[in-house]
């Protein structure tokens, strides 16, 4: 039998992570900060049931049946949406359709070895350019899920790392899903259309396929300040771009990191523009330098 390639790897987790009942815990290791999650996932009289809950500081926890998501945030009322992916810190495309990622990315089958006292092959998704980071997981050998992930610089940097400390697969689901299964859940929240009215800006140089998610204007919690909002994904990675006028303090531009997350603040003059993204350094400086009014 000739071994598995990266892409059939792949799906075989996305498939595994849809049927297998299990119950896993995981840190997202940024720089020297650490959250905790407690993960779980079953079958349960012929529903899909998903619970990821971040265990540190006030919590938060997100549930999933079959195709709707409800968020329960701290000080917030709970609220639905019409999603069959959770929106954790696992990229969602990794549990639906790999497929739109292979214009972009190479996936490259890896090294094998242990991660969580369990057999683990290393699969690489690799950027075609620079302007991206490397995406590697490391699957268990045996049931195809997720044992690590890690974004990852071109020089071979683990910038973000996600590693499960513990996961347990079961005949049955667990009993916290079972629970979920009985619990009432708000309507979900009306879809929005991808973009609302005219741009206001125009946003000149994007990495190679990233595309315009969401297109709207409202204010931002930090200032209160109205800013226009745009969300653009390649399939992979999210980034937004936020433009509004001048902050008050007047800081120069420049770059803040947290694991591969930057934030790049470009002071324009008339107006300021904010990148954030899992994106090197010098992509969210050339996005957030392109952006003009269009003329």
């Amino acid at each position: 039998m000739s071994e598995m390639t990266a892409k059939q790897w792949l799906d075989n987790m996305a498939t595994a992570v849809k049927q297998r009942n299990f119950v896993a815990s995981f840190v997202v290791v940024k720089d020297r900060a650490m959250e905790p999650y407690r993960w779980s996932h079953g079958i349960y009289k012929e529903q899909e049931l998903e619970l990821l809950t971040l265990l540190n500081g006030a919590g938060l926890e997100m549930v999933r049946v079959d195709d709707q998501v409800t968020y329960y945030e701290p000080q917030n009322q709970p609220y639905s949406i019409a999603t069959n992916t959770i929106a954790g810190p696992i990229p969602e495309v990794l549990f639906s359709d790999i497929d739109k990622l292979q214009s972009n990315y190479r996936f490259v089958l890896g090294n094998k070895g242990r991660i969580a006292g369990r057999p683990a092959q290393q699969i690489r998704i690799e950027a075609k350019d620079q302007d991206k980071y490397n995406y590697w997981l490391w699957l268990d050998t045996e049931t195809s899920l997720l044992l690590k992930s890690a974004y990852v610089n071109h020089s071979g940097e683990l910038l973000e790392q996600l590693q499960l400390s513990h996961i347990s697969v079961t005949e049955q689901p667990a009993p916290e899903l079972v629970e979920i299964s009985q619990r009432e859940f708000p309507t979900p929240l009306p879809k929005l259309d991808g973009q609302s009215g005219e741009s206001s800006w125009s946003i000149g140089w994007l990495p190679q396929g990233f595309e315009l998610l969401k297109a709207d204007r409202h204010k931002l919690n930090m200032n209160n300040e109205l800013a226009d909002y745009y969300l653009y994904s390649d399939g992979l990675v999210d980034v937004s771009v936020f433009v509004q006028r001048p902050l008050a303090s007047q800081r120069p531009s420049g770059a803040l990191t947290s694991g591969a997350t930057t934030v790049y603040i470009h002071n324009a003059g008339a107006y300021d523009v904010s990148v954030i993204g899992n994106i090197p350094t010098a992509t969210a400086k050339n996005i957030a330098e392109s952006v003009q009014r269009p003329l």
